[in-house]
C-alpha cells in the first residue's frame, strides 16, 4: 500500500512538501516545471500546477478538527504522544523515607489528585483528561493595527484564530462563536482511543489558562485596575455563577449582581458550564511576564536607577570569566525548595523600603509582584511552571500568525490567513503521517520522576592541548612561578606520608626530590557531563567546565591578542560532602598536566602510582562560618605568605566544579581592572552561589 497516498510516490510527496514548506512561492516552482516539461515528465508528478496541487490537498489531505471534543480526541490519539500519557495522579517522593515531595508534572500536583476524588464520587475509577486553554494577542504587522490570536501546533492544538474586531461583517450570530466544550463530556466521559489504540473512557476536565494579565482579566471577568484574579478564595465561585445566571433577569439587576460579585456584566463566558472548573484556581502564573519580563526588568532598572547604568556596566565588564554553556536545568521543586522560594520572597519583602527611601519606587503595589505570592500553592497544585508558560504561544506568533500575515496580499488577510494555515497544518500532519508508515513511532518514552541527581563525570580532552611544555615557560607564561618547588613537596607527601608531619621536614625532604624531565604535556581544558545515574537514556551533556589557557599572541589571521585564562575552582580536600562548603576550598588553577610515563619509575618506587592528571592551584582563604548576611555569598582573599601567592600540586580528580568569584568592587569599580586581569588585580572576592542551580545547592 502506497504510504505517500494521495500522491503517487516519494518523489511526488517530497516535491509537494517542498514547496509549500520549504520552497519559494508556489507559482514561481511551477511556472519552472511548465517551461521544462520534460522534468515534469521526468519526476512523474501527479499535479502539472499550483492549482492541481492546492486542489490534492484541499480534498484529499484529511483538515485538522474544528470542534472542542475532536481538538482533544486529536490530540489524545496522536501516535507520538501515546509513550507520554499519563491517567493517573501520583505522588513522587525525592527521598526513600517520602519524607519531601517532589512536584514537576501536573500529575503530581494537588488539582489532579482532589478533581480525582471528586470525580471518583460520580464515576469510580473514571480518567480525567486535563485541558489547558491558552490565548494570546498579537499584532500581525509593525506597519497597520492589524492584530490576531495566535494558533499553536503539535502539543498545542489551534481552537480558533481570532481577530480582534467585532466581526461586524458576519451576520450570523452563532457563527461568531466558538464551540464551547460541552459540560456532558466531563461529567459522563467519552469514549477515547490513544494512539497506541487502546480504548479508555476519558473525562476532559478544563484545568489551566494560560495567558498574559490582559489575557487573565478577559478571561475571567475582573476589572483591570483591580488586584491580579488570584486566589481564587478572592472570589466567591457560587455567588459568581449565580451573577451570571441573573442575565435571564433585568439587565439592571444582572449589572447589579455582577459588580457585587466583583465581575464585569459578560454574558456566559466559555468556563461557566463546565463541570469541575474554577476558572480563578485555573488562572496560573506567567513566568514569561510576571517574572522574566517582569519583576527581574523592574528590578533590574530599579538598580540601574539606584547605583546608575555607567556603574553597573562597569562592574559587569569586570567579571572574571566563567563557563556560560547554556543547559536547561529541569524545572522540579522539593517541598523543601518551595519553602526557600518563599523565604527569598520574604527576603526581598523585608528589604523593598530602601528603594522607597531613595525615590525609585511610591510603593509596590504591582499586580506581578503579588502574583508571586502564588507561585508556591499554583506549583503544588498544577506542577512545574513549565507546564504552564506563555513562552509556547508567545514563539508561535513568529511562526503562525506573523509569517502567515506575510504571506497574504494584506487585502481580507484573515480569510487568506486562515486558509495558508490550513494548507501547512495539511501538510505537516500528511508528513507525520508518512513517517509513522514508514518508522512507526521513533521516540519511546517511559512516565517517570525526573532525575534530581546532581551526579556529573570530569573529562580531559581526548588529547592533549600541547604535548610539550618547558617548565620555564610554565612558570613565564602559565604563572606556575613555584612549579617546581611545588612539584617536588607534592612527591615528597606521595614518596614519604609517615614522614612530611610539619612544613620544615616536608621543605627538607622535598631538597632531595629530582624531576628527571624538561618539559610536561598540557591540558587547556577540564569539563564535567552530566550523567544518566537511572539508566532513563538521558544525553550526557557538559555541565561546567575550566579554562587553563595561557595568553595567546595575534596573528595574520586573528589580528587580535587572545588574553590569558585561568579559571577558579571548587576542590575538594577529600572530607567533603556533595552540599555545603564543608571541606571545600577555592583555588585558582594554573596548570594541568601529566608526569610523563617514563619518569615515574625514577621517581616513585613501584609501590607508588601517581595520579594521572595534577594541577597547580593558588589558594585562597577557607570559607568563613557564615556567608554576607546581605547577600548571602561567601567572601575569600588571596593567600599570601611573604608577599608571595601560597600554592600546591593536587590531583585534578580533586576538582569538584568551577566557581564564579565576583570582585569586592567597593563604592566604585575600579577603572583600571579588567575581566581577563581582574583575578590578579583584586585580592578579595565573593564566591557567587547564584551562578547556576548546582552551585546554589553546593555552596549554602
Amino acid at each position: 500500500m502506497n504510504p505517500y497516498a494521495p500522491f503517487n510516490s516519494q518523489v511526488d510527496w517530497e516535491v509537494a512538501r517542498w514547496a509549500k514548506l520549504c520552497g519559494p512561492t508556489s507559482t514561481s516552482i511551477f511556472g519552472l516545471t511548465q517551461y521544462q516539461r520534460i522534468v515534469h515528465e521526468k519526476l512523474g508528478l501527479s499535479y502539472k500546477n499550483s492549482r492541481e496541487l492546492n486542489k490534492i490537498i484541499d480534498k484529499q489531505l484529511p483538515g485538522r478538527p474544528k470542534e472542542c471534543i475532536e481538538c482533544v480526541k486529536a490530540l489524545y490519539g496522536d501516535p507520538d504522544f501515546a509513550d507520554f500519557l499519563v491517567f493517573t495522579p501520583e505522588r513522587h517522593y525525592a527521598d526513600k523515607e517520602q519524607t519531601v515531595q517532589l512536584f514537576h508534572d501536573m500529575h503530581t500536583g494537588k488539582w489532579w489528585w482532589n478533581t480525582q476524588k471528586k470525580l471518583d464520587q460520580r464515576k469510580p475509577g473514571a480518567t480525567i483528561i486535563p485541558i489547558i486553554i491558552s490565548s494570546d494577542k498579537t499584532q500581525v504587522t509593525m506597519f497597520r493595527n492589524k492584530t490576531a490570536y495566535p494558533p499553536s501546533r503539535r502539543a498545542h492544538i489551534l481552537l480558533a484564530h481570532l481577530p480582534t474586531t467585532r466581526l461586524e461583517h458576519i451576520t450570523n450570530k452563532a457563527s461568531r462563536h466558538l464551540n464551547h466544550c460541552k459540560p456532558e463530556a466531563g461529567l459522563d466521559g467519552i469514549v477515547m482511543k490513544s494512539g497506541d489504540g487502546i480504548l479508555c473512557h476519558g473525562h476532559p476536565l478544563f484545568s489551566c489558562f494560560i495567558g498574559d494579565y490582559p489575557e487573565q482579566v478577559l478571561a475571567t471577568g475582573v476589572k483591570a485596575t483591580e488586584s491580579m484574579p488570584h486566589p481564587f478564595e478572592m472570589r466567591n465561585l457560587d455567588a459568581v455563577l449565580d451573577a451570571l445566571a441573573a442575565i435571564d433577569h433585568e439587565d439592571i439587576e444582572f449589572v447589579h449582581a455582577c459588580r457585587e460579585a466583583g465581575i464585569k456584566p459578560i454574558i456566559h463566558p466559555f468556563w461557566e458550564p463546565l463541570p469541575y472548573t474554577n476558572i480563578f484556581q485555573a488562572i496560573t502564573p506567567d513566568v514569561l511576564h510576571q517574572l522574566y519580563q517582569g519583576l527581574i526588568k523592574h528590578l533590574l532598572g530599579w538598580l540601574a536607577e539606584a547605583f546608575g547604568a555607567a556603574e553597573i556596566d562597569a562592574r559587569c565588564r569586570r567579571l572574571p570569566p566563567n563557563h556560560h554553556i547554556p543547559v536547561r536545568g529541569l524545572l522540579d521543586f522539593l517541598s523543601e525548595t518551595l519553602t526557600l522560594l518563599m523565604e527569598a520572597l520574604d527576603l526581598f519583602h523585608d528589604n523593598k523600603q530602601i528603594f522607597v527611601n531613595l525615590g525609585i519606587r511610591n510603593n509596590f503595589n504591582l499586580p506581578k509582584l503579588h502574583a508571586a505570592r502564588h507561585y508556591m500553592s499554583m506549583i503544588q497544585t498544577f506542577g512545574t511552571t513549565d507546564n504552564y508558560n506563555t513562552e509556547y504561544t508567545e514563539r508561535l506568533h513568529i511562526d503562525l500568525a506573523k509569517d502567515v500575515y506575510c504571506a497574504t496580499n494584506h487585502k481580507d488577510e484573515f480569510v487568506q490567513m486562515t486558509q495558508w494555515l490550513e494548507c501547512k497544518e495539511k501538510i505537516v500532519r500528511h508528513e507525520r503521517y508518512v513517517m509513522w508508515r514508514l518508522h512507526g513511532n521513533l521516540i519511546r518514552h517511559q512516565p517517570r520522576p525526573p532525575n534530581l541527581s546532581f551526579a556529573r563525570v570530569q573529562t580531559l580532552m581526548k588529547h592533549l592541548s600541547v604535548k610539550s611544555v618547558p617548565i620555564q615557560k610554565l612558570v613565564t607564561e602559565y604563572g606556575a612561578t613555584y612549579f617546581r618547588e611545588a612539584l617536588a613537596r607534592y612527591v615528597a607527601q606521595l614518596r614519604h606520608p609517615h614522614e612530611a608531619t610539619t612544613r620544615r621536614h616536608l621543605e627538607d625532604l622535598a631538597a632531595t626530590i629530582h624531576l628527571p624531565f624538561c618539559t610536561l604535556p598540557v591540558y587547556h581544558v577540564v569539563k564535567w557531563r552530566s550523567v544518566d545515574a537511572q539508566g532513563h537514556g538521558d544525553l550526557c551533556v557538559t555541565v561546567d567546565s575550566a579554562h587553563v589557557k595561557p595568553c595567546r599572541v595575534a596573528t595574520s589571521q586573528t589580528g587580535t591578542d587572545v588574553p590569558a585564562r585561568f579559571d577558579t575552582v571548587l576542590i575538594n580536600d577529600g572530607t567533603s560532602r556533595s552540599v555545603g562548603i564543608e571541606g571545600h576550598r577555592v583555588g585558582q588553577i594554573r596548570v594541568i598536566f601529566s608526569i610523563p610515563q617514563n619518569s615515574i619509575p625514577m621517581m616513585f618506587p613501584t609501590t607508588i602510582q601517581p595520579p594521572k592528571h595534577l594541577a597547580y592551584v593558588e589558594w585562597f582563604t577557607q570559607f568563613p562560618p557564615t556567608p554576607d548576611s546581605n547577600h548571602g555569598m561567601f567572601k575569600v582573599s588571596r593567600v599570601v605568605q611573604s608577599g608571595e601567592r601560597v600554592a600546591s600540586i593536587i590531583p585534578v580528580a580533586n576538582i569538584h566544579r568551577s566557581v564564579h568569584l565576583i570582585p569586592k568592587f567597593g563604592p566604585a569599580a575600579p577603572r583600571q581592572w579588567t575581566s581577563s586581569e581582574v583575578l590578579k588585580q583584586c585580592n578579595t572576592f565573593f564566591v557567587n552561589s547564584y551562578i547556576d542551580r548546582h552551585t546554589f545547592v553546593t555552596i549554602r
